[in-house]
């Protein structure tokens, strides 16, 4: 009986230490958009501009500090402007999406 719990242990470690590498991995392999940049981060004017190497359609979420979603956009290839003026003074998470890469960054609103 001892020798099956040992079994069981020692399979249920394996596969959680496979899951855990394969969610490293999809985390590495999908952050970073080349050449992004997103100014001007502090803010205090109602409008940001999202740029990167090759400014193709992206889109971009934005999560208040308990990771709530609360401003949604998709941006066009040609236009980087961003209008939050909806968006109180505070610190939030802005996600953004371009092709197969996603990006996460903090931003500030004063």
């Amino acid at each position: 009986m001892k020798k099956f719990y040992f079994i069981l242990l020692f399979l249920v470690l394996i596969s959680s230490g496979i899951h855990l590498h394969a969610q490293a991995e999809d985390i590495q392999s999908s952050e970073d958009i080349e050449g992004l940049s997103i100014y001007p981060n502090p803010t205090s004017s109602r409008t940001i501009y999202i740029t990167s190497k090759f400014n193709l359609t992206k889109q971009v979420e934005i999560f208040d500090v308990f990771g709530n979603r609360i401003f949604f956009r998709i941006l066009t290839a040609r236009n980087g402007k961003l209008d939050i003026s909806t968006l109180k003074e505070g610190v939030y998470i802005i996600k953004i999406k371009e092709k197969d890469h996603t990006a996460s960054r903090k931003l500030v609103i004063s």
